[in-house]
């Protein structure tokens, strides 16, 4: 966390105490300007938002009929920023947080067209900094663009200018943004999986990951006692989102790619180490970002019963060993919330397996647990399915993949559902997590995004 956050968080914390000295509650709003939030981790640092809703849900703010995607909505500075595909057209669309109202949008034409029969739209969530608006298509197109006004600054085709062999759902690695570098999941042959631009002009500063640290990589958990090799011909990119960490006090790029999950240095694009965790079925992915606390790091996937591993990092930045690996996580495609010590999470690959539980993280071991599988729409309506969930004032806001938002209490002792709601526009699949900026929640559906007050 760079000095700047630093000083706004304790300026933040202090007026807090002082208010809730004063007054009966307080309510501390914070913008969602990437994703995942503020840190890319599901949390948002409010406080004083709702205990409950009546049965009817949260309060609508306001609602807007939007293309399709997947990609979640950015908050900064009164903007909303959402990334969709309209007939032929992916756009960048700029609203006022308060009103909806349209400020300014960008397109240009996309061609992609899901494999699989989803939805054809972007996958990626904007980054937004005070001036400047980053996205990535779900053909690979990265563009910068004037966060005030939509104007370009910079663009470049990613699968033109490298060799990205075709994705399975499209483009689904969003960026992560430090400092002045931008750092993105390009998956380019043979050694440009990961590329690091400068954010203010889209200079390319280096480019890693590929053949140069799977080649030859002990293929762990696969049959046989095999190293892998490089054909020239494999999908390096994949679904999980770049995260920026601190271990040892160094920071370090991580991503899990199609072979697995590698560390780089983000100065020099320097690989520290790789670890193979890759399904053995052709049609799989890896989603989840890398979890990283206490030196440790979590990764999961739901295929071919991958479920998770714990890794110890040593102080070289080098994998020392497991903590723990096994089947109480299987995570699809989202990411956990980590809250003191224990992980919530949706575990299962599918909605007949599906299940929303808490882990502790030194153990792995399965604290509480509840099924929400469902088979067919007929039952379907009291059941969650998958889902994603963020946390805020000591609340889980989870929504599952049928279109309901329940508030569940960060408690790893016992699941306590406090309420929960059916949001009107909200149907099967929402897949896209929810983003929670100045007490307001932003759902966004395959053709609605929704406003909800979650203010007392």
């Amino acid at each position: 966390m760079t000095t700047s956050k630093y000083i706004s968080k304790f300026i933040q914390f202090s007026l807090a105490t002082f208010l809730s000295v004063h007054y009966s509650f307080v309510v501390i709003g914070s913008d969602w300007p990437q994703f995942l939030g503020p840190e890319r981790n599901g949390i948002s640092d409010e406080v004083g938002l709702a205990d409950s809703w009546p049965e009817s849900g949260p309060r609508l703010s306001w609602k807007l009929e939007v293309g399709t995607g997947y990609s979640a909505p950015s908050i900064r500075d009164g903007k909303v920023v959402l990334h969709h595909r309209v007939k032929d057209k992916e756009i960048v669309l700029c609203l006022h947080e308060t009103t909806g109202e349209k400020i300014w949008e960008y397109s240009y034409v996309s061609q992609f067209t899901d494999p699989y029969g989803y939805n054809n739209g972007p996958r990626c969530t904007p980054i937004l900094t005070e001036n400047l608006c980053f996205t990535f298509g779900a053909e690979g197109r990265l563009s910068c663009l004037n966060l005030q006004d939509g104007t370009l600054v910079w663009e470049v085709a990613t699968q033109e200018k490298w060799k990205v062999p075709e994705a399975f759902f499209g483009v689904g690695s969003t960026p992560v943004l430090e400092d002045d570098s931008l750092f993105v999941m390009v998956g380019g042959q043979p050694n440009s999986g990961i590329v690091a631009f400068e954010a203010t002009t889209g200079k390319v500063l280096w480019e890693n990951a590929g053949k140069s640290n799977w080649d030859g990589a002990p293929m762990i958990g696969w049959p046989g006692n095999r190293d892998y090799s490089w054909t020239g011909y494999e999908k390096v990119a994949d679904y999980s989102s770049l995260v920026m960490s601190t271990i040892h006090g160094h920071k370090v790029l991580l991503g899990v790619m199609r072979h697995g999950l590698v560390a780089l240095n983000p100065e020099s694009g320097q690989i520290h180490f790789s670890h193979w965790f890759m399904a053995r079925v052709p049609e799989s992915v890896n989603a989840m970002n890398p979890m990283v606390f206490d030196n440790q790091v979590l990764i999961s996937s739901c295929y071919y019963r991958q479920g998770s591993i714990l890794l110890n990092i040593d102080p070289d930045i080098k994998i020392q060993g497991p903590a723990w690996k096994g089947l109480n996580l299987e995570i699809h495609f989202t990411t956990p919330v980590l809250h003191d010590g224990y992980i919530y999470a949706f575990s299962g690959r599918n909605p007949p397996d599906a299940s929303f539980r808490c882990v502790e993280w030194k153990t792995g071991n399965i604290q509480w647990q509840r099924d929400e599988s469902f088979r067919n729409s007929s039952d379907s309506p009291a059941r969650l399915g998958r889902g994603s969930a963020i946390l805020a004032d000591q609340k889980l806001f989870v929504l599952g993949e049928t279109g309901i938002l329940a508030l569940i209490k960060a408690d790893p002792s016992k699941l306590t559902e406090v309420c929960r709601a059916r949001i009107q526009g909200m149907d099967y699949p929402s897949w896209t997590a929810p983003v929670l900026a100045n007490g307001h929640l932003f759902l966004r559906s395959e053709n609605s995004l929704i406003r909800l007050n979650i203010l007392p």
